[in-house]
């Protein structure tokens, strides 16, 4: 489902310039600082580098490991 929302213009040039550094839609990077921001109030132990690690290795695609014998 998508929603409009209004965001001032300060924070939108913010994620427009980011956005285009990290080959994202505006609305995705803004999404991204969302999940970020989420995250870290969730574990407010974590450092926040910590934090957007952990969501990156979350998503990315992984094989599972297999120990030999």
């Amino acid at each position: 489902m998508s929603v409009s929302i209004r965001v001032n213009d300060e924070l939108y040039s913010l994620a427009k310039t980011q956005a285009k550094a990290e080959f994202r839609t505006i609305p995705s990077q803004i999404e991204y600082w969302a999940r970020v921001g989420r995250a870290a109030m969730d574990n407010p132990d974590l450092p926040i580098e910590m934090v957007e690690k952990l969501l990156i290795a979350i998503n990315e695609e992984s094989e599972p490991f297999e120990f030999s014998n």
